[in-house]
């Protein structure tokens, strides 16, 4: 009798720690989501604060995408050396401070700054949460990694909610950012002692860092232009709808909100539809209906039409890069860190362009120029073998 005491907490202790395990990596992803979306939800308001103009905001912007691209190089080096684990939660608890740097900028080179440093966490902590899908991946023997960026998906869902909420009650954004980033920090570390302890250690044979080439290097180019189109929506939606459509503050992250809602949904059916007709057929489909909802949004009829625009993009942008980081994790953390360097370098480029056109040209101009980015995706995809 106080054997069988003794091992029923034991056995649920065990069962506790198999499900926290299993769920620790989506955990990550709906970290990374979350604090992706809440900082989109809130860049027209950082934008107002400091009085910028489209050409100013792009630059801003900019130092994002130039922190993604040049801190790769860094992901690998701390996966490799750290290992997955740690670098995740390294990263991720960069990524809640830089939020409340640049809730704090006082000015256009201090939210440069702050961005950069947001862009370069969030960089190294998606390359690590990838490498870690990507090992869950080989040792399930299917696609899970389409299910683990609808995540993503859900997290983004919710950040740019709460996003909305906040900006509806008029909560400022250094207010905003700290109620967010301290119960996420906490909840990184907690996590952290889930993930699966993987092995540090550098060899002294393979390289460190190298950009991708050959079939890779067309992943990275796939990647390129999808971080192209989600950054810019991510970025310039909640702007388009307020200077296209006179939306309120609290309206404009619902386009961001349908964006990711619908990537969120469609997600869900990725795993299965590339197992079914492969990631190329998937990939060059889905972008098109990514186009043809840009081109609705471009149309600006209506508020709902243009939500709706904005919710298609989401569902056809949603197999891209799973399916790229899928395929570059394949090929080990330092393939993968190439392929993402090329990929998000479209995230470097993608908003201070869309910016470029909409200073010149205008905001739907520059809307539209995002649908014919998704066209070029799907010509691409369906000459990448290195997809399947």
């Amino acid at each position: 009798m106080p054997s069988n005491d003794i091992a029923s907490p034991l056995l649920l202790r065990s069962k506790v720690s198999a499900v926290s395990q299993r769920i620790a990596n989506p955990i990550n992803f709906i970290l990374l989501g979350m604090v992706y979306a809440s900082w989109a939800a809130r860049v027209p308001a950082v934008r107002d604060a400091l009085q910028l103009d489209a050409a100013e905001l792009s630059l801003a912007l900019l130092g994002g995408g130039a922190g993604a691209v040049l801190s790769f190089p860094v992901a690998a080096g701390l996966v490799r050396w750290l290992g997955a684990r740690l670098a995740s939660c390294a990263a991720g608890l960069t990524m809640m401070l830089s939020l409340l740097c640049i809730a704090l900028s006082p000015s256009l080179p201090w939210l440069a700054a702050s961005v950069f440093l947001f862009g370069a966490s969030t960089s190294c902590f998606d390359v690590s949460i990838n490498a870690l899908g990507a090992v869950s991946e080989k040792a399930a023997g299917r696609s899970i990694m389409s299910m683990l960026h609808a995540w993503f998906c859900a997290g983004a869902l919710a950040g740019a909610l709460l996003g909305s909420a906040a900006a509806s009650a008029g909560l400022p954004v250094l207010q905003h950012f700290i109620l967010l980033a301290l119960p996420m920090a906490a909840l990184q570390l907690a996590n952290s002692r889930w993930l699966p302890r993987d092995e540090p250690g550098p060899s002294s044979h393979a390289p460190l860092y190298a950009l991708p080439h050959g079939p890779l290097a067309m992943l990275g180019i796939i990647g390129f232009f999808g971080a192209m189109a989600e950054g810019s929506v991510g970025d310039w939606s909640g702007v388009y709808l307020k200077d296209i459509l006179h939306a309120a503050d609290g309206v404009a992250p619902l386009a961001f909100a349908g964006f990711t809602g619908m990537m969120l949904v469609a997600r869900l059916f990725c795993d299965r539809l590339k197992d079914r007709f492969g990631a190329r057929r998937v990939v060059a489909c889905s972008a098109l209906c990514a186009a043809g909802g840009l081109g609705l949004a471009t149309a600006a009829a209506n508020l709902p039409l243009t939500l709706a625009g904005f919710a298609l993009t989401g569902a056809g942008l949603a197999s891209v890069f799973p399916f790229v980081f899928s395929a570059g994790g394949r090929h080990g953390p330092t393939a993968l860190a190439g392929v993402a360097t090329l990929s998000y370098s479209g995230s470097l480029l993608g908003p201070p362009v869309i910016g470029m056109i909409a200073h010149s040209q205008g905001m739907q101009a520059a809307i539209g120029f995002l649908a014919v980015v998704c066209i070029a995706i799907s010509l691409a995809s369906l000459k990448t073998a290195a997809l399947d």
